[in-house]
């Protein structure tokens, strides 16, 4: 993509749409990727005789290393270009998502799932880089939200069609197929950015700069940065309960079959995408009509993390019926806040190091994904209860909120 191009619109740019479509399918496959354990452990838990803290250990596992790469693969991303460094990832996390069909027990699965982690942490840094490098101010709700909602359809997908497939097929035939079938998104992904990233258009590199976890977690001193970083960490602390213990919960928990199980798991998700696109396109509009775009999307994100508390009575409440319906209704209110999430990062810190610090974001994100699952699959067995597991999540979601709102900042009215 030229300098004219990368000042085109959505409304006058198929070039623009190309892009965001590429950026929405190839986080539908990460995900379906990413959640095919959630939705093929209640099988394979029965295979190796897993209790509640085998299957949080395993739920977690990926997040590991995934975490903990967040800023060195930000960085990576801000120096080589999202077209390498995306299809390198997606290459690795697909050829392990296979592989794991091979797996012996418990300790190998763990070792493969960790490794996943290090293929996928070029995902969301990637994507952020290439928010900010070719679309508008106001237009990167809209694009972020939609290749968000590739998260939920990809999770939908996997929850329902995987759900549908295991009940009739081998679980091992299910990670093969979900592990090679998405490879032709990256052939679509290289062809299409040899042109639009070249050092000559100045795609590429930006910074020079080379960040190690450490250096990286030097910007933490700016307020803003932790703001997004611990407020992250409580928004995805309750997601990673939702996208890894739900299957499970329906199941064991709320006693659904396996069909109603495929169904009842996958709606929540379908619901939260038709949030996310609206949220999208309602902040964007604010925007546009000169709105302040940081408290516009700090509004958004705290609407969204109040609605999830509903988590706490879905919980509680002894219809299983009526605990769906709270759980679609807090993960769609949730969707309020997720492309929120990334564009106010986008708005607090410089182009230049967009990469790195949506990178310390999804590590502050991921140890929440570390920490949710286990502690989740811990209180659930040493109590027997679910329901103060959840209660939990909403505390979680509490602190989060005032960190979002106390301590992000507008960095034009600090000027």
């Amino acid at each position: 993509m030229n300098s004219a191009e990368a000042r085109l619109s959505l409304k006058n740019s198929p070039t623009l749409w190309w892009l965001t479509f590429l950026l929405f399918s190839g986080m539908v496959f990460s995900y379906a990727q990413r959640n095919s354990l959630s939705v093929a452990l209640p099988f394979i838990s029965k295979e190796f005789s897993l209790n509640a803290e085998h299957k949080g250990l395993l739920l977690s596992a990926f997040s590991w290393i995934y975490c903990f790469l967040q800023v060195p693969a930000g960085n990576v991303t801000d120096r080589v270009g999202v077209r390498r460094s995306y299809s390198l990832g997606f290459l690795m996390w697909s050829l392990l998502t296979a592989a794991t069909a091979a797996i012996k027990g418990f300790w190998s699965l763990l070792f493969v799932r960790s490794l996943v982690g290090i293929g996928q942490s070029v995902a969301f840094p990637a994507s952020a880089r290439a928010v900010s490098n070719w679309f508008r101010d106001d237009e990167r709700g809209t694009v972020t939200a939609i290749y968000l909602t590739g998260v939920r359809l990809g999770q939908a997908a996997i929850g329902g069609i995987g759900g549908y497939f295991l009940s009739r097929y081998d679980w091992r035939l299910f990670f093969v197929v979900v592990g090679l079938l998405p490879m032709i998104w990256i052939a679509g992904w290289m062809m299409t950015l040899r042109r639009w990233e070249s050092p000559e258009t100045g795609q590429v590199a930006t910074t020079k700069k080379s960040f190690s976890l450490l250096e990286g977690m030097k910007l933490l001193k700016r307020k803003s940065v932790m703001g997004v970083t611990l407020g992250f960490f409580a928004y995805d602390y309750a997601w990673f309960v939702f996208t890894l213990w739900l299957p499970d919960y329906l199941m064991t928990v709320r006693g659904f079959s396996k069909d109603e199980w495929s169904f009842y798991q996958a709606f929540p998700y379908v619901a939260m995408s038709v949030v996310i696109i609206l949220s999208g396109l309602a902040s964007d509009w604010l925007v546009r009509r000169g709105g302040n775009e940081v408290r516009i999307r700090k509004l958004f994100i705290v609407a969204g993390m109040l609605f999830c508390c509903l988590i706490v009575p879905a919980g509680l409440v002894e219809d299983k019926m009526t605990s769906v319906w709270l759980l679609t209704a807090a993960i769609a209110g949730l969707g309020l806040a997720t492309p929120n999430t990334w564009t106010l990062t986008q708005a607090v810190c410089e182009k230049e190091i967009v990469g790195t610090t949506a990178g310390l974001q999804n590590f502050g994100g991921n140890l929440g994904g570390i920490i949710a699952p286990l502690l989740t699959g811990v209180i659930a067995h040493r109590t027997g209860s679910f329901a103060i597991a959840l209660g939990v999540v909403g505390v979680v979601l509490i602190l989060g909120i005032l960190a979002y709102w106390i301590l992000i900042e507008d960095p034009n009215a600090e000027k």
